[in-house]
């Protein structure tokens, strides 16, 4: 069976194998050393420290049948898009694999494969086998040009996200976002295979792709619709049918039906700011960083100086649309064949050319509510499919031109395609001791805590001053780096406050909750203190060694059940 599924991807096709290794290979780099425990505890490279954490927080609750957010214990999980984390939920029940290994060691290189296998599939049953192999290449490997300006200011590459978009390589640290991905290239595979004949279970299962993608990543749900909305547009006004309608209405239906439940006071999900992007782009010194530039086109804005201020952000959007494009932009040759040849567009180039262009708009108009930066993730859509068109613009490239041109040219885009992959690699995923880690005598704590029996723990709350002014070398411990989720994560317990980032996104009203904390903690009156702990049902208290409240334990009604060097774990006597 394995041969027959594998024989059309390699047979006489050794640059795939090759592309498609090295590719995978790369991408799970980003992932693969965290989670695992070394001398100095368990490590976390990259954004996994923060990220990484939430996802096994809401795997390990969801793993257990429960809804409840594991970080604001007694409220239910609501304006997240979690169907990542119940695959993986579901993985965990049946092989049961520990979560973290599945999360960072077991499912990146399978999702790498899976995409860059499907893309090729795709490409190639639109276009050509050499475009397929390039978009392939595009799609693994596709960086910046940010590696080039940091080349020319100080002599080192490096700059993956000076124009706000991550970028190829650092695609799987982001497992919902991969995994959209792997599901828009099945429903446009079946999509174009609808085009040749109607088949009732193809139909039905694009239907379910593109409907559930929303619960997988909010950001891909909102782009498909749109683009299938204006794919219903054009085919009817065009062809009168309505084939493309019956699409929309129905991944319409499904998306309504698996998200909206979730969702609470979510309506100011997006907040119109335009040109936010553009604007820190050139005001922020970990971006691009043109002061000069962003004070002039800023003082064009606010002065009504339309003309110098319209010049000043159009050269701003040409710096990020071509800086963040890099050697993608080649795509930019079947941009504009469609463009002229609008009226003969195919249903996949209609879908795909509105993703990309909604994908640039979005975020360039809009910033979310709680965390502005996340809209950027509208764009990483453009730039995946910009690299699928890539490979086909490669094609269109290298017609036209004789063999030593091609070589040439294709040596070229080989070599300002890779740095960024390169560079971000040795920077940020390959050094040894990574940013942050759990050290062994936490984990030996909440290793402890999760034989307990169930019950909500409470956590001293995140100092971002303390973590800020901690003079400790790589790795931190977790809690000296960002408000994360890892009590609940490896406690595999709800915690009553943790990970304000993610609760601040997500829309609850962490604050005041902290407030609550903030005032057991510092209260001389026992009795307003006793009735904290059992009005939110606290059953556990895990603190750093130096944390505690004003009243002792045994005000508290505390009793200690664990200590090690780091940790102390105390249960409330009810």
């Amino acid at each position: 069976m394995f041969k027959k599924v594998l024989k059309p991807f390699f047979q006489n096709n050794f640059l795939l194998f090759l592309i498609l290794v090295v590719g995978s290979i790369s991408w799970s780099l980003v992932m693969f050393k965290s989670g695992l425990v070394y001398p100095f505890g368990m490590g976390f490279w990259g954004a996994n420290g923060h990220d990484g954490v939430w996802h096994i927080a809401i795997i390990n609750s969801l793993a257990k049948g429960s809804w409840q957010m594991p970080v604001f214990a007694g409220e239910v999980l609501r304006n997240y898009h979690f169907g990542f984390d119940l695959v993986v939920a579901a993985l965990f029940v049946i092989s049961k694999i520990p979560i973290q290994n599945l999360y960072f060691q077991v499912i990146p290189p399978l999702l790498a494969i899976a995409i860059g296998g499907l893309t090729y599939l795709f490409v190639k049953q639109v276009s050509s086998k050499s475009s397929a192999l390039w978009s392939v290449f595009f799609v693994y490997f596709g960086g910046s040009l940010g590696w080039l300006v940091t080349l020319v200011r100080t002599g080192e590459i490096g700059g993956e996200s000076m124009f706000w978009a991550q970028q190829a390589v650092s695609t799987l640290i982001n497992p919902p976002f991969a995994l959209s991905l792997l599901i828009l290239l099945l429903g446009l595979i079946l999509l174009t295979k609808l085009e040749k004949g109607l088949n009732t279970v193809y139909f039905l299962i694009v239907i379910f792709l593109f409907g559930l993608v929303g619960q997988v990543k909010v950001y891909a749900g909102i782009l498909v619709i749109c683009g299938l909305f204006v794919l219903a547009l054009y085919s009817f006004l065009k062809d009168k049918k309505v084939f493309h309608l019956k699409i929309f209405l129905g991944a319409s239906l499904v998306f309504v039906i698996t998200l909206f439940p979730f969702l609470k006071n979510s309506s100011n999900f997006l907040i119109l700011n335009p040109f936010w992007f553009l604007e820190t782009m050139m005001g922020l010194s970990d971006r691009f960083y043109w002061p000069k530039f962003y004070e002039a086109m800023v003082n064009y804005r606010l002065g009504n100086i339309w003309l110098k201020g319209g010049i000043a952000y159009f050269v701003a959007f040409i710096i990020f649309w071509y800086g963040n494009l890099g050697t993608r932009a080649v795509s930019e040759i079947v941009l504009a064949k469609w463009l002229l040849e609008f009226k003969k567009l195919q249903s996949w180039q209609v879908f795909i050319g509105t993703i990309i262009f909604l994908g640039v708009l979005i975020p360039l108009a809009f910033v979310q509510k709680g965390t502005p930066w996340n809209t950027i993730q509208f764009f990483y859509y453009s730039l995946f499919f910009l690299a699928l068109l890539g490979g086909i613009g490669m094609e269109v490239i290298n017609k036209k031109i004789n063999l030593k041109a091609r070589i040439i040219s294709s040596c070229a885009i080989v070599f300002f395609t890779l740095p960024t992959t390169i560079s971000t690699l040795w920077s940020h995923y390959l050094p040894a001791r990574p940013p942050t880690k759990l050290s062994h005598a936490e984990l030996a704590a909440l290793d402890f805590l999760s034989k307990e029996p169930e019950g909500i723990i409470l956590t001293y709350p995140f100092d971002k001053q303390k973590a800020k002014e901690a003079l400790i070398d790589p790795p931190r411990p977790l809690y000296l780096y960002e408000s994360t989720a890892y009590v609940s994560a490896f406690s595999g317990k709800s915690v009553y406050l943790e990970d304000e980032v993610n609760l601040e996104i997500t829309g609850y009203n962490w604050q005041e909750r902290r407030e609550k904390v903030e005032n057991f903690l510092q209260t001389a009156d026992k009795n307003v203190a006793r009735l904290f702990l059992i009005e939110n049902s606290i059953s556990y208290i895990y603190w750093i060694k130096g944390q505690r409240a004003l009243l002792g334990e045994g005000q508290l009604g505390l009793v200690k059940i664990f200590e090690n060097e780091e940790v102390d774990i105390y249960k409330v006597v009810k």
